[in-house]
């Protein structure tokens, strides 16, 4: 049995030991809720399980804080004034900020939790939701978040290898993941084949790859045709 966060019906909340304390370097819940009960209950609760937990009780407020730390989520009640959490959803979508999402609802409305989820959030939980429901739903959306930053740094890291390809070396890139050969290559660029070849093999070696298929994979991220 499982004590329940505050909201909705506090009837249902049942008091039991929280689980054990994080020994580990604390990844940080940011928790926005227009509720200051709610924000206090979530505090305490993520405090106590080692994580650091930072409330905010409206999206503005949320917005104009520090920049989103790289292990974090972020817990977000879909009703609030102003900018309801839906809205803050896309904002942070628009502004590239990589922040996984449980939404906390009082509503359990279908169409939100439905373009909730269609919009990339981890789960949305209806008020008052158990606390191992919760803690689960955290851990998931920390787990998604690892994830996300790492193949963004991945991503950064292979753009910034095409960046280091001269203009002649990206259509050779360009032309060789379609399938062209060096000497097809060559006449429809108006080069002889051995300095295609050349080229070739730099692409090859600043892309970091071993494979024309790796080099494919690699143009395709990077948003090359």
């Amino acid at each position: 049995m499982t004590r329940a966060v505050p909201g909705g019906d506090r009837n249902n909340a049942q008091r039991v030991e929280l689980p054990a304390a994080r020994t580990t370097l604390s990844p940080t819940v940011y928790v926005v809720d227009d509720d200051a009960a709610i924000c206090t209950a979530l505090q305490r609760l993520l405090t106590a399980v080692g994580y650091e937990a930072l409330t905010y009780q409206s999206a503005d407020a949320f917005l104009a804080s520090a920049p989103v730390r790289p292990r974090s989520c972020l817990i977000l009640d879909v009703s609030l004034p102003g900018l309801n959490g839906l809205d803050l959803q896309d904002l942070l979508a628009a502004r590239d900020r990589l922040l996984p999402i449980v939404f906390l609802t009082g509503r359990g409305d279908v169409p939100d939790t439905v373009r909730a989820i269609k919009r990339g959030a981890v789960d949305v939980l209806t008020k008052p939701v158990e606390q191992d429901v919760l803690l689960a739903a955290i851990e998931a959306a920390l787990a998604r978040g690892t994830t996300d930053h790492r193949q963004q740094e991945e991503l950064g890291a292979l753009r910034s290898r095409f960046d280091t390809l001269t203009p002649r070396e990206q259509e050779v890139m360009r032309l060789v993941v379609t399938g062209m050969l060096n000497k097809q290559i060559a006449g429809e660029l108006g080069a002889s084949e051995k300095t295609i070849k050349v080229h070739r093999g730099r692409v090859m070696q600043k892309m970091q790859v071993q494979s024309v298929a790796e080099l494919v994979r690699a143009a395709d991220r990077v948003g090359q045709p």
